[in-house]
C-alpha cells in the first residue's frame, strides 16, 4: 500500500536551505511567469537575429569582394567614369553600385576606390565625402583615406584643412611608405596657409626621421623658403 506524503514543515524548511531555494524559485517563476516568458522569448530573438545578421553581412561581403574584382580592372585602366558606372552588358558592377548594395570590408574597399576614381576625374567634392565615409580596417588604410581627403582639401585650396588631414594620415601609419610623403605635404600647406613656424617644425622633422627619403631631399628648400 502507497504511504502518504509527508506533509513538509515550515521548521523542515529552514533545516534544508536547498529545498528553502527549490520553493522561493518556484514561488517566484510562478508569480512572474508571464514576465520571465517574455525575457526568454526576447533573449532568443536578439541571438537569432545575431546569427542571421552575422551570416548576411558574411555574404554581403563575400558578393562585394566577387563585384569588386570585376570592376577593378577598368579602374586599373584609368578608366573611371566606367568605374564608376560599371559595364551591365558585359555583367560588371560599378563602384558606386558596390558600396550601394553591399556591405563588409570589400564594399568598404569599395568606397575607397570609388573616392579615388572621383577624385582622379576633378570631382573633389564627391570624393571628399566618400573618403570622409569610408570606415578604415586598419591603420594603413586610415592612413591612406586621411590622405585621400588631404588631398581633396588641397584641389580646392583649403590649405588649413588639407595640413591637418595630412597630418592625421601620417600620425595614422608613421612607418608606412607613404609617411614621408604624408608628413611633407602636411608642413607644404601649413607654410601655404600661413602657419610658417609649424610647416618649418615638421620639414626639420621630416629630415631627421626619414633623412634617406625623396621627400627629405627637398625639405631644406621649404625651410628656406618658409623661413623668410
Amino acid at each position: 500500500m502507497l504511504r502518504p506524503k509527508k506533509k513538509i514543515s515550515k521548521r523542515e524548511l529552514k533545516q534544508d536551505p536547498i529545498l528553502t531555494w527549490y520553493v522561493k524559485a518556484v514561488d517566484f517563476y510562478e508569480t512572474n511567469k508571464k514576465y520571465i516568458t517574455y525575457g526568454l522569448t526576447a533573449i532568443i530573438v536578439i541571438v537569432i537575429a545575431g546569427v542571421v545578421y552575422s551570416n548576411n553581412r558574411r555574404a554581403s561581403n563575400e558578393k562585394a569582394a566577387s563585384e569588386l574584382g570585376k570592376v577593378i580592372s577598368l579602374f586599373d585602366a584609368g578608366l573611371y567614369q566606367q568605374a564608376i558606372d560599371g559595364q551591365p552588358e558585359q555583367g560588371i558592377l560599378g563602384l558606386k553600385s558596390v558600396v550601394e548594395n553591399y556591405s563588409g570590408e570589400s564594399a568598404q574597399l569599395a568606397r575607397f576606390y570609388l573616392a579615388n576614381s572621383y577624385y582622379m576625374l576633378g570631382k573633389y567634392d564627391e570624393a571628399l565625402e566618400e573618403f570622409l565615409s569610408v570606415s578604415a580596417s586598419d591603420e594603413v588604410v586610415e592612413s591612406s583615406v586621411l590622405a585621400g581627403a588631404a588631398s581633396c582639401y588641397e584641389a580646392k585650396q583649403d590649405y588649413e584643412a588639407a595640413a591637418k588631414y595630412y597630418e592625421r594620415a601620417f600620425g595614422a601609419s608613421p612607418e608606412s611608405p607613404a609617411a614621408p610623403e604624408n608628413l611633407a605635404h602636411a608642413a607644404y600647406n601649413f607654410g601655404l596657409c600661413g602657419q610658417k613656424e609649424k610647416a618649418v617644425s615638421l620639414f626639420k622633422r621630416l629630415k631627421k626621421e626619414f633623412p634617406n627619403s625623396t621627400a627629405a631631399r627637398e625639405a631644406d628648400r621649404y625651410i628656406a623658403q618658409f623661413s623668410m
